[in-house]
């Protein structure tokens, strides 16, 4: 016996009906009895339909609120002194872990010490970061502003 010599035993696959296809079809309304909103073609109610009541998403009240404002991910002076290497860019914030979610932009914060001189490119820096980076020899960049911009971006 052969790969495409196999079939199904005897029985045990059965042929699909097919409704409203001549005179095997089960007659004129193929099994939807007469007329009324089943029987029609594209029939059905949607899933949240109650009867032309209010829905109960529309009866429950209100709550909540989306924040247009800007999340970021934020990385703190303390973690950048832990890691090895004078530039830090998102990439290498990236491969670091301090930097997870790829779709949001990357600000610099104060907390922590930081005693030797690196190169930091960011989206945003708040100011005491900018002073204790500069305060230890290095410069903070930030990405995407102009030279004008740099300083307001925190």
């Amino acid at each position: 016996m052969k790969l495409h010599e196999l079939t199904p035993a005897p029985g045990s696959r059965k042929n699909r009906k097919r409704v409203g296809r001549g005179p095997g079809g089960t007659d004129k309304t193929a099994g939807r009895g007469h007329k009324g909103q089943k029987s029609r073609s594209g029939a059905g109610k949607g899933s949240f339909f109650e009867g032309g009541r209010s829905t109960l998403i529309s009866r429950l009240p209100k709550r909540g609120f989306n924040n247009v404002g800007t999340t970021y991910e934020v990385v703190n002076l303390g973690q950048l002194a832990e890691l090895e290497g004078e530039t830090f860019d998102r990439a290498a914030l990236e491969v670091a872990g301090l930097v997870r979610r790829k779709n949001r932009p990357v600000k610099l914060l104060g907390r922590g010490e930081l005693t030797r001189a690196v190169t930091v490119h960011v989206d945003a820096a708040s100011e005491s970061a900018v002073r204790a980076v500069e305060a230890a020899g290095g410069r903070v960049v930030i990405v995407g502003a102009s030279s004008e911009n740099a300083e307001q971006a925190g």
